[in-house]
């Protein structure tokens, strides 16, 4: 797969990294010269240009590419590529930078984003999901699909605790892609059992998360 980066600072250098171990095809773009460190990442390909321009688009021969990741700084200049990418060049798949939570709003299909990635969001997603049991916590927008990638642990007095997945009743337009149980992953075959604890990975519609969360929380007993 060819991988377009939009913004070779240390997340796009980063993000380079980890795409050439699993054997893809990178290109790092950037308009500042003191951004070009070729040697950091020797294996990719470099180009000092300003992403947000269409003739740079077209030197860099976007139209081959499988992916565009817009990781600039910048949230204008990240939607601006995101935008270029897939109405100029019908690149299949955007990734997105969101640097400040207050623009996350923007990042949508319309601006050509399929994946929105929020720092701030993502940062504190991971605190809740490492403190949270019961409660649903959103990790990822999927805006191609109008689905989350969304978290929830398993707590002690679920209903489902001690059965099987194929016992649940899952909402429409949610899908159970994987638990997360002693340190491994598992895939959700029906005759999967769940067990208190279990990270559940799910990807769901928007509207259907609080669902999710009246079925899998805590039974209420009153007081």
């Amino acid at each position: 797969m060819r991988v377009a980066i939009a913004g070779a600072g240390a997340v796009g250098r980063s993000v380079a990294r980890e795409l050439l171990q699993n054997n893809h095809e990178v290109l790092l773009i950037d308009k500042d010269p003191r951004a070009i460190r070729a040697q950091s990442v020797p294996e990719a390909e470099w180009l000092l240009a300003d992403a947000c321009e269409l003739s740079s688009l077209e030197e860099a021969a976007l139209s081959r590419c499988q992916v565009m990741v817009a990781a600039t700084g910048d949230d204008k200049a990240n939607l601006v590529v995101s935008l270029l990418a897939k109405t100029e060049f019908a690149v299949p798949r955007t990734v997105a930078r969101v640097n400040h939570p207050a623009n996350e709003w923007l990042f949508t299909d319309s601006w050509g984003v399929d994946v929105l990635v929020s720092t701030p969001r993502l940062l504190s997603a991971l605190v809740e999901e490492a403190v949270s049991v019961g409660d649903l916590v959103r990790l990822f927008t999927l805006r191609r699909g109008g689905a989350n990638l969304v978290e929830l642990t398993l707590p002690e007095d679920s209903p489902y605790v001690g059965g099987l997945v194929r016992d649940v009743q899952w909402p429409v337009d949610v899908a159970l892609v994987a638990i997360l149980r002693d340190g491994g992953i598992h895939l959700p075959e029906a005759d999967r059992s769940l067990e208190a604890g279990d990270e559940l990975l799910l990807v769901a519609a928007e509207a259907r998360e609080d669902e999710i969360g009246r079925l899998l929380a805590p039974i209420e007993h009153p007081s």
